[in-house]
């Protein structure tokens, strides 16, 4: 069992001059002048939330838009932050456009490559990487999930040929396939990591791996630890790409408020401890679902949750570790 470390009673500072820490932002909160000087001061690196997703960027007549991602990314050019592509291939969106295929006119899998390309040849150059498959593996970590695209393209064929496509697209971003609970579940892990390490026997450029970590402040940091370990024996760089730390999610419902608070500090220096030990070639981005609570998903989800390492008035919490210190170290 690995030591979970000591808490750093310090002003949480994100930014870090070889490892982009970073966040997700919607196009709307670029109108916020409190959060974008909360951004510039803390971050280094942005994802589009949803706003370079399917469920975006086709129209319900099938065409393309891009005012929202051409935004965030005119906004990261201008500040010098660096942008991470989110995503491009998942299971959970499948446009009625895709189902509505008229195969006479193009083909479904030309169609698929097709957007593909859109999406990343617009971008080109300008990202840092891209969650080219997202949530492939089922929800208990037995196999593989089944979707339109695995129906229609092959279960694996269908994400060699997203990474294949990408690369085609966008020829020196890293291209990761990225999942959440790969900490709960060391069954799920298992999966993902038989399933990168098939995708990259098939020729696929698959460059990197994506550790979502949706967590709750009563996770044993031991898991932590144990997870990314695992992942780094791939060899492949690692991002963790969607952290937050909930506290209604704790499973353990006699821990009162004020020793969740403490816990979720302790979960979220874990997570920079472990990362930081990861060698460092391994280490691509530590990016947080949100800085501030009222900009979290999980707050949408449950207004009494504050999962976020910043409050409602970016205020950073106390006896959050300071990671600009752990990921130097």
């Amino acid at each position: 069992m690995v030591a979970a470390p000591a808490i750093a009673r310090e002003t949480v500072t994100l930014k870090h001059g070889s490892v982009p820490v970073g966040t997700c932002v919607q196009a709307l909160h670029l109108d916020d002048p409190e959060l974008v000087r909360l951004l510039l001061r803390q971050v280094g690196q942005l994802t589009a939330e949803w706003q370079m997703n399917m469920e975006y960027i086709i129209r319900p007549d099938g065409g393309f838009q891009f005012e929202a991602p051409d935004r965030i990314a005119a906004f990261a050019q201008a500040n010098g932050l660096k942008l991470f592509g989110h995503t491009l291939v998942w299971y959970d969106q499948v446009h009625p456009a895709f189902r509505a295929l008229d195969e006479s006119r193009i083909s479904f899998g030309d169609a698929y490559r097709n957007y593909i390309l859109a999406v990343t040849g617009r971008y080109h150059g300008r990202m840092s990487g891209w969650n080219v498959v997202n949530e492939p593996v089922a929800e208990d970590g037995n196999g593989l999930r089944s979707s339109l695209w695995s129906q229609r393209l092959g279960e694996t064929e269908h994400m060699a040929l997203a990474f294949r496509t990408a690369r085609e697209g966008d020829p020196d971003a890293r291209l990761f396939i990225n999942d959440y609970n790969l900490e709960y579940l060391p069954a799920k892990r298992a999966t993902f990591l038989r399933l990168a390490e098939r995708l990259l026997a098939s020729g696929a450029p698959v460059t990197g791996l994506g550790a979502q970590m949706h967590l709750a402040a009563d996770i044993p940091p031991a898991r932590i630890f144990e997870m990314m370990s695992d992942l780094a024996g791939l060899g492949l760089p690692i991002h963790v790409s969607e952290l937050d730390v909930s506290l209604v999610r704790a499973e353990d419902k006699r821990l009162g408020p004020d020793e969740l608070r403490r816990r979720q500090a302790q979960v979220y220096a874990a997570v920079a401890e472990a990362f930081a030990r990861l060698p460092a070639r391994q280490q691509f981005a530590f990016t947080f679902w949100g800085l501030r609570d009222k900009d979290s998903w999980l707050v949408a989800e449950n207004s009494a949750d504050t999962p976020a390492p910043f409050d409602n008035l970016g205020r950073a919490k106390p006896g959050t570790v300071r990671l600009d210190q752990i990921l130097s170290a």
